[in-house]
Protein backbone atom coordinates (compact mmCIF):
# COMPACT_ATOMS: atom_id res chain seq x y z
CA UNK A 1 0.00 0.00 0.00
CA UNK A 2 1.40 3.55 -0.80
CA UNK A 3 1.73 6.04 1.44
CA UNK A 4 -0.41 9.03 1.13
CA UNK A 5 2.84 10.91 0.93
CA UNK A 6 4.04 8.89 -2.44
CA UNK A 7 -0.06 9.54 -3.38
CA UNK A 8 0.65 13.15 -3.31
CA UNK A 9 4.41 12.99 -4.33
CA UNK A 10 5.38 15.32 -1.02
CA UNK A 11 7.10 14.40 1.51
CA UNK A 12 6.48 16.51 4.83
CA UNK A 13 8.96 18.08 6.63
CA UNK A 14 6.95 18.24 9.85
CA UNK A 15 5.44 14.77 10.21
CA UNK A 16 2.90 15.71 12.66
CA UNK A 17 1.04 18.74 10.29
CA UNK A 18 0.30 15.60 8.68
CA UNK A 19 -1.19 13.73 11.17
CA UNK A 20 -3.34 16.99 12.83
CA UNK A 21 -4.53 16.68 9.04
CA UNK A 22 -5.86 13.07 9.07
CA UNK A 23 -6.80 13.30 12.71
CA UNK A 24 -10.90 13.43 13.09
CA UNK A 25 -12.41 15.06 15.67
CA UNK A 26 -13.83 11.73 17.23
CA UNK A 27 -10.45 10.45 17.69
CA UNK A 28 -9.48 13.54 19.50
CA UNK A 29 -12.15 13.09 21.72
CA UNK A 30 -10.98 9.73 22.42
CA UNK A 31 -7.57 9.94 22.93
CA UNK A 32 -8.20 13.49 25.33
CA UNK A 33 -6.41 15.38 22.77
CA UNK A 34 -9.36 17.77 21.98
CA UNK A 35 -7.17 20.73 20.20
CA UNK A 36 -5.52 17.65 17.89
CA UNK A 37 -7.93 17.42 15.12
CA UNK A 38 -8.08 18.49 11.69
CA UNK A 39 -10.46 21.12 11.90
CA UNK A 40 -8.39 24.48 12.04
CA UNK A 41 -6.21 22.86 9.08
CA UNK A 42 -9.38 22.56 7.11
CA UNK A 43 -10.14 26.03 7.72
CA UNK A 44 -6.80 26.97 6.43
CA UNK A 45 -7.16 24.47 3.28
CA UNK A 46 -10.88 25.28 2.41
CA UNK A 47 -9.19 29.27 1.79
CA UNK A 48 -6.14 27.77 0.31
CA UNK A 49 -7.79 25.86 -2.26
CA UNK A 50 -10.40 28.63 -2.74
CA UNK A 51 -7.29 30.90 -3.70
CA UNK A 52 -6.02 28.76 -5.99
CA UNK A 53 -8.69 27.31 -8.04
CA UNK A 54 -9.84 31.06 -8.36
CA UNK A 55 -6.95 32.35 -9.80
CA UNK A 56 -6.66 29.33 -12.19
CA UNK A 57 -10.20 30.53 -13.25
CA UNK A 58 -9.55 33.54 -13.68
CA UNK A 59 -6.73 32.92 -15.87
CA UNK A 60 -8.37 30.51 -17.85
CA UNK A 61 -11.93 32.39 -18.85
CA UNK A 62 -10.59 36.27 -18.79
CA UNK A 63 -13.95 37.44 -20.62
CA UNK A 64 -15.94 36.04 -17.97
CA UNK A 65 -17.64 38.06 -15.32
CA UNK A 66 -17.83 37.75 -11.50
CA UNK A 67 -20.73 35.64 -11.52
CA UNK A 68 -19.94 33.00 -13.96
CA UNK A 69 -16.34 32.59 -12.53
CA UNK A 70 -18.32 32.10 -9.22
CA UNK A 71 -20.41 29.56 -10.62
CA UNK A 72 -17.65 28.05 -11.91
CA UNK A 73 -15.98 27.50 -8.68
CA UNK A 74 -18.41 26.41 -7.00
CA UNK A 75 -18.49 22.96 -9.11
CA UNK A 76 -14.77 22.76 -8.59
CA UNK A 77 -14.94 22.85 -4.60
CA UNK A 78 -18.38 21.31 -4.04
CA UNK A 79 -18.73 19.00 -1.54
CA UNK A 80 -19.34 15.90 -4.57
CA UNK A 81 -15.67 17.33 -6.15
CA UNK A 82 -14.21 17.62 -2.83
CA UNK A 83 -14.96 13.99 -2.65
CA UNK A 84 -13.53 12.94 -5.63
CA UNK A 85 -10.30 14.68 -5.27
CA UNK A 86 -10.00 12.71 -2.07
CA UNK A 87 -11.17 9.60 -3.79
CA UNK A 88 -8.02 9.76 -5.75
CA UNK A 89 -5.67 9.56 -3.33
CA UNK A 90 -8.07 7.01 -1.53
CA UNK A 91 -7.69 9.47 1.98
CA UNK A 92 -10.08 7.69 3.42
CA UNK A 93 -7.83 4.51 4.28
CA UNK A 94 -5.64 7.05 6.07
CA UNK A 95 -8.02 8.64 8.33
CA UNK A 96 -7.54 8.30 11.96
CA UNK A 97 -10.75 7.69 13.47
CA UNK A 98 -12.25 6.95 16.93
CA UNK A 99 -13.58 3.63 16.89
CA UNK A 100 -17.38 4.38 16.81
CA UNK A 101 -16.59 6.66 13.66
CA UNK A 102 -14.70 3.81 12.19
CA UNK A 103 -17.58 1.59 12.62
CA UNK A 104 -20.36 3.59 11.29
CA UNK A 105 -18.63 3.99 7.45
CA UNK A 106 -16.50 6.90 8.65
CA UNK A 107 -13.82 6.44 6.16
CA UNK A 108 -16.59 6.52 3.35
CA UNK A 109 -18.41 9.41 4.54
CA UNK A 110 -18.39 12.26 2.08
CA UNK A 111 -18.11 14.94 4.89
CA UNK A 112 -15.09 13.14 6.58
CA UNK A 113 -13.36 12.55 2.84
CA UNK A 114 -14.01 16.27 2.29
CA UNK A 115 -12.78 17.41 5.00
CA UNK A 116 -9.90 15.58 5.01
CA UNK A 117 -8.76 16.73 1.95
CA UNK A 118 -9.27 20.50 3.04
CA UNK A 119 -6.70 19.79 5.96
CA UNK A 120 -4.47 17.89 4.07
CA UNK A 121 -4.01 21.27 1.69
CA UNK A 122 -3.87 23.35 4.84
CA UNK A 123 -0.98 21.11 6.15
CA UNK A 124 0.91 20.98 2.83
CA UNK A 125 0.29 25.04 2.90
CA UNK A 126 1.77 25.46 6.22
CA UNK A 127 4.57 22.65 5.54
CA UNK A 128 5.80 23.54 2.19
CA UNK A 129 4.10 26.99 1.06
CA UNK A 130 2.12 28.45 -1.58
CA UNK A 131 3.68 27.42 -4.91
CA UNK A 132 3.88 23.45 -3.88
CA UNK A 133 0.40 23.49 -2.54
CA UNK A 134 -0.84 24.98 -5.62
CA UNK A 135 1.19 22.64 -7.66
CA UNK A 136 -0.39 19.42 -5.98
CA UNK A 137 -3.55 21.00 -5.80
CA UNK A 138 -4.01 21.64 -9.72
CA UNK A 139 -2.99 18.21 -10.24
CA UNK A 140 -5.09 16.40 -8.10
CA UNK A 141 -8.03 18.64 -9.44
CA UNK A 142 -6.92 18.45 -13.20
CA UNK A 143 -9.67 16.48 -14.56
CA UNK A 144 -12.50 18.19 -13.06
CA UNK A 145 -10.66 21.57 -13.90
CA UNK A 146 -10.44 19.92 -17.87
CA UNK A 147 -13.90 19.36 -17.98
CA UNK A 148 -14.78 22.94 -17.27
CA UNK A 149 -12.51 24.34 -19.76
CA UNK A 150 -14.33 21.82 -22.65
CA UNK A 151 -17.80 22.73 -21.00
CA UNK A 152 -17.63 25.94 -19.40
CA UNK A 153 -21.35 26.40 -19.32
CA UNK A 154 -23.01 26.81 -16.08
CA UNK A 155 -24.82 23.69 -15.86
CA UNK A 156 -22.85 20.50 -16.37
CA UNK A 157 -24.80 17.50 -15.89
CA UNK A 158 -22.10 15.06 -17.53
CA UNK A 159 -19.72 16.56 -14.93
CA UNK A 160 -22.12 16.81 -12.35
CA UNK A 161 -23.04 12.88 -12.85
CA UNK A 162 -19.14 11.76 -12.83
CA UNK A 163 -18.44 13.82 -10.01
CA UNK A 164 -21.00 12.39 -7.75
CA UNK A 165 -20.10 8.41 -9.14
CA UNK A 166 -16.75 9.00 -9.00
CA UNK A 167 -16.66 10.12 -5.30
CA UNK A 168 -18.25 6.39 -4.88
CA UNK A 169 -16.27 4.37 -7.25
CA UNK A 170 -12.98 5.63 -9.40
CA UNK A 171 -14.72 3.95 -12.35
CA UNK A 172 -16.53 6.71 -14.85
CA UNK A 173 -19.94 6.63 -16.47
CA UNK A 174 -19.74 5.91 -20.10
CA UNK A 175 -22.11 6.95 -22.72
CA UNK A 176 -23.21 4.80 -25.43
CA UNK A 177 -25.59 5.90 -28.63
CA UNK A 178 -27.76 3.39 -28.70
CA UNK A 179 -30.25 4.67 -31.47
CA UNK A 180 -30.36 7.08 -34.60
CA UNK A 181 -33.14 7.92 -37.02
CA UNK A 182 -34.31 10.34 -39.37
CA UNK A 183 -32.53 11.91 -42.35
CA UNK A 184 -28.89 12.99 -42.15
CA UNK A 185 -30.09 16.83 -41.71
CA UNK A 186 -32.45 15.65 -39.19
CA UNK A 187 -30.86 13.10 -37.17
CA UNK A 188 -32.17 12.01 -33.66
CA UNK A 189 -30.06 10.31 -31.59
CA UNK A 190 -30.42 8.16 -28.38
CA UNK A 191 -27.51 7.66 -25.41
CA UNK A 192 -27.59 5.71 -22.70
CA UNK A 193 -25.50 6.18 -19.88
CA UNK A 194 -24.30 3.03 -17.58
CA UNK A 195 -21.82 2.43 -14.80
CA UNK A 196 -20.85 -0.12 -12.72
CA UNK A 197 -22.66 -2.23 -15.48
CA UNK A 198 -26.15 -0.41 -14.45
CA UNK A 199 -28.02 1.94 -16.90
CA UNK A 200 -28.58 5.43 -15.32
CA UNK A 201 -30.29 7.04 -17.98
CA UNK A 202 -31.55 7.20 -21.29
CA UNK A 203 -31.54 10.73 -23.45
CA UNK A 204 -32.40 12.12 -27.39
CA UNK A 205 -31.49 14.64 -28.80
CA UNK A 206 -30.14 16.65 -32.61
CA UNK A 207 -26.76 15.61 -31.94
CA UNK A 208 -24.81 12.70 -29.70
CA UNK A 209 -23.73 15.61 -27.55
CA UNK A 210 -27.31 16.66 -26.63
CA UNK A 211 -28.17 12.95 -26.44
CA UNK A 212 -25.40 12.28 -23.70
CA UNK A 213 -26.47 15.41 -22.01
CA UNK A 214 -30.20 14.44 -21.53
CA UNK A 215 -28.98 11.03 -20.89
CA UNK A 216 -26.99 12.47 -17.94
CA UNK A 217 -29.98 14.68 -17.05
CA UNK A 218 -32.07 11.88 -16.48
CA UNK A 219 -29.36 10.01 -14.07
CA UNK A 220 -29.22 12.91 -11.92
CA UNK A 221 -33.18 12.51 -11.59
CA UNK A 222 -33.33 9.01 -11.43
CA UNK A 223 -30.43 8.12 -8.88
CA UNK A 224 -30.23 4.66 -9.59
CA UNK A 225 -26.49 4.62 -8.41
CA UNK A 226 -27.99 5.06 -5.13
CA UNK A 227 -27.74 1.57 -2.36
CA UNK A 228 -25.30 0.26 -5.18
CA UNK A 229 -22.17 -1.32 -3.56
CA UNK A 230 -19.23 -1.62 -5.41
CA UNK A 231 -16.51 -3.41 -5.16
Amino acid sequence: MESIEQRIAYKFANSLLLAEALTHPSLAYESNRPHFDNQRLEFLGDAVLQLILTEKLFSMFPGFSEGRLTKLRSRLVSRDALCVYAARIDIGHYLLLGKGEAASGGRERPSNLADAFEALLGAIYLDGGYETTRTIVLQLCSESIDQIAEEPQEVNPKGQLQEILQAISPVSPSYRIVDSEGPDHLKTFTACVEWEGIELGIGNGGSKKEAEIEAALNALSDRRWEGVTTT
